[in-house]
């Protein structure tokens, strides 16, 4: 049985969850990197951590509107390195469902992946994390308070995943804590990242303008506040904390 703490983060490969991921290698934690359709960076990100430290690094894949294969990942993860100190609920599928042409299937592939994913993987680990006095870190969404225009399937998933993360921290305390991050503008997205566009580039200072800060985060931004939480708030449960520039107060 490894000696090393041990983080699972769903959604790894990539971008926030990937910068997660390194985040919890460099304080010497053996990570196991969940992945849906990304298993080419999923294998990449895992062999550079491995080559970085030897066996501290596996990749498990499951698409997590499907029961079985959420069943299956909890299974998994707990034989990888032979414990689990830290679940981070961080894949969420994210797109557009307005009102008019929001569907069945949209309703459950937004909320399978963004809520009931999240909860039945706690749900199943909770017994290790109790015996790990372990923690976990569910992704939010710093705009879930004022929700993103046309994404109402979305904005209903993030918040159950807020109200989950109270009502987990005070069913499993005291030895698992349960907290959130809410990253705020942090990549920016297709449609804006061409900025020698003058009409992409005049909606990025429009959305600059938005935030206190005036600049967008980064991926390491939530991966210090994900590593913050999980590992050195330890008075800390129940909460969400939000990183996003100040953005949410506008």
């Amino acid at each position: 049985m490894s000696e090393a703490k041990v983080v699972l983060v769903t959604g790894g490969a990539k971008r926030i969850g990937a910068a997660i991921v390194r985040q919890f290698h460099e304080q010497n934690f053996n990570t196991i990197i969940h992945y849906h359709q990304s298993a080419t960076e999923a294998d990449a990100l895992a062999k550079e951590l491995n080559d970085n430290r030897a066996n501290s690094a596996t990749t498990l894949g499951a698409d997590l509107t499907d029961l079985k294969q959420v069943s299956k990942l909890a299974e998994q993860c707990q034989t990888s390195f032979g414990r689990i100190d830290v679940l981070v609920n961080n894949a969420s599928a994210f797109y557009p469902t307005p009102l008019p042409e929001a569907s069945s299937e949209n309703w459950d592939e937004l909320i399978n992946s963004n809520l009931r994913a999240a909860f039945l993987l706690s749900q199943a680990l909770a017994p290790e994390l109790e015996q790990r006095k372990g923690s976990i870190i569910n992704i939010i969404d710093a705009m879930v308070e004022k929700t993103v225009p046309r994404h109402s399937i979305y904005n209903i998933a993030k918040a159950g995943l807020k109200a989950m993360t109270k009502s987990l921290a005070t069913e499993l305390a005291p030895t698992v804590r349960v907290n959130g991050v809410a990253p705020g503008a942090i990549l920016w997205p297709t449609s804006l990242q061409d900025e020698q566009n003058p009409e992409v580039a005049s909606k990025r200072e429009r959305v600059l303008k938005g935030i206190p800060l005036s600049s967008l985060g980064n991926p390491e931004d939530i991966a210090r506040a994900v590593y913050f939480l999980a590992s050195q708030a330890t008075y800390v449960t129940g909460e969400t904390l939000k990183v996003d520039g100040g953005r949410s107060l506008c």
